[in-house]
């Protein structure tokens, strides 16, 4: 028997529905989270019983989507506004820096990689050298990274090489490889260009918009169990035979379905890499031992031409061809020679080792489908590469963060995910203004003119709670504002909120 029965026929325009009903529209403000409802009526097995049942559960629902609708909305909005804005970014840096990504032509084989460094050094002799990134394709350029002193908040000099000329193209100051249009646009997104008290925007908005998905989710899969909605096209497919505020929110209740799973992911990977609740994730993988694995680069115990195993059992035969003391640039050479060799393809970054008689790490960074981000160490003096971590072997948690994290940036499979984003981002946006145009028609138009909008949805719905359910939700909630303590610190506010609306109602009426 569904929890939500089926609603009587309506004869009266949705506009019109008493101020009553009308409340719970706000909290279509969620994006995904759909379509608040009216309170349903309750079945008279339910209404005979006792006053705590399973729609003391939907009303709690109807109340915590409202309030997180309202205000948490706003935060939503910027958040879709300016991660719109970032999918943009591979394609503006290739308008605005394209003279120097990529090379005037093709001509025969590159230069040693060597020959390229040394062409960056002598165009910037500042600073020391960090990396060098191989070109992802052969229309790209070389970039060679430095670490320059006086360049703030682990910016880095990335100098743009022809490896065809060894001609330097020009340089940028980079944050993590970002270019300086990317890196705007980044912090536009994360913290509105307001360093780290900004990034309580992104927090709460990441921290609440799961709550309001599944919660938007419940309400609309619930109602429709016992309406119209009884097929899964009353789910998926909006009602366009409704009118007013019911045609509106089937628009937003059915965008919400359709992103629910985009959104729930754009959350989690958001909250990953957060403030406080980055922190806790971070805590868990220490936990679980699920971090990647960092790469061994000690060569302490490896004989210089002892022929150190490489990745699968191999052994290389470089030892001849490369002596040590070969110096820091041709070093590169050395690294990527035996990395191709060991199978690493596409873009490689090559690290320098960063304490003296370590190993140089070589990495990949092919997030396009299927996925390798396979990591090396290779011993210069002899060719060998002496530790290989291989993507198939990193722990799942740290799988899932790694790619979840390059979902969200717009950097997983190309240009599919910027489309994917801008799409989901489009729909948040849709949503948020069909939840606030729901709010407004849902305004009270006759009898209390106070309020100016809908009225939220009946305080003290937590009494009606089965005990069961309280009992589990309070501790449930406790370890959910610790893991989150942006969602626990807000929630709390809309707890003294709504006691002190409460009191000030009774004083009102006494």
């Amino acid at each position: 028997m569904s929890a939500i029965p089926e609603e009587p026929h309506q004869s009266t325009p949705d506009d019109s529905l008493p101020p009553t009903a009308t409340a719970t529209s706000t909290s279509a403000s969620t994006s995904a989270s759909t379509s608040t409802e009216e309170a349903p009526t309750p079945t008279p097995a339910e209404d005979s019983g006792s006053s705590r049942s399973r729609q003391g559960v939907w009303a709690l629902l109807r109340r915590l989507h409202f309030y997180a609708g309202v205000f948490v909305a706003p935060f939503l909005f910027l958040a879709a506004l300016t991660g719109l804005a970032y999918t943009l970014t591979p394609q503006l840096d290739q308008l605005v820096y394209g003279d120097k990504l990529h090379v005037a032509r093709v001509v025969g084989q590159p230069h040693p990689l060597a020959d390229q460094v040394a062409a960056a050094r002598a165009a910037y002799s500042e600073g020391s050298l960090a990396y060098v990134v191989t070109p992802p394709t052969a229309e790209d350029t070389t970039r060679v990274v430095l670490n320059v002193p006086g360049l703030e908040n682990d910016r880095q000099r990335t100098v743009f090489v022809d490896p065809y000329t060894n001609e330097v193209k020009g340089d940028l100051t980079t944050w993590f490889d970002e270019t300086p249009l990317t890196t705007w646009f980044d912090d536009l997104h994360r913290n509105l260009h307001l360093g780290e008290t900004g990034r309580l925007y992104s927090e709460v908005a990441a921290s609440w918009l799961w709550v309001l998905v599944l919660g938007g989710l419940a309400l609309w899969l619930g109602r429709a169990r016992g309406q119209r909605a009884r097929t899964m096209r009353g789910v998926l497919v909006p009602d366009r035979s409704a009118r007013g505020v019911r045609r509106t929110r089937s628009w937003h209740a059915v965008t919400g379905v359709w992103l629910s799973v985009g959104l729930l992911g754009l959350s989690a990977t958001g909250l990953t890499w957060s403030h406080y609740a980055g922190e806790r994730f971070g805590s868990l993988l220490d936990a679980v031992h699920a971090h990647a694995p960092a790469l061994d680069t000690s060569l302490d115990s490896k004989e210089p031409n002892g022929g150190s195993a490489k990745a699968g059992g191999e052994h290389t035969g470089h030892g001849t061809a490369h002596e040590a003391g070969h110096g820091e640039a041709s070093g590169f050479d050395v690294s990527l020679a035996a990395a191709r060799d060991a199978g690493l393809g596409g873009s490689l970054t090559l690290t320098p080792p960063a304490e003296p008689g370590n190993a140089w790490s070589v990495a990949q960074d092919d997030r396009v489908w299927p996925v390798h981000l396979d990591q090396m160490a290779v011993d210069t003096r002899t060719g060998d590469v002496t530790a290989h971590n291989k993507w198939s072997d990193y722990p799942l948690l740290a799988k899932l963060s790694k790619l979840g994290v390059a979902a969200h940036m717009g950097v997983l499979f190309g240009i599919a995910n910027q489309i994917a984003l801008a799409l989901v981002a489009i729909g948040l946006i849709l949503g948020l203004t069909w939840g606030y145009r729901m709010w407004w028609l849902r305004r009270p138009t006759r009898g209390d003119r106070r309020a100016a909008f809908g009225r939220a949805p009946a305080r003290g719905v937590w009494r009606q709670l089965p005990l069961p359910v309280l009992l589990l939700g309070i501790p449930a909630t406790i370890a959910l504002g610790w893991a989150l303590p942006v969602l626990g610190v807000t929630l709390l506010g809309f707890l003294v909120m709504d006691v002190l609306t409460g009191v000030v109602q009774r004083r009102r009426h006494a």
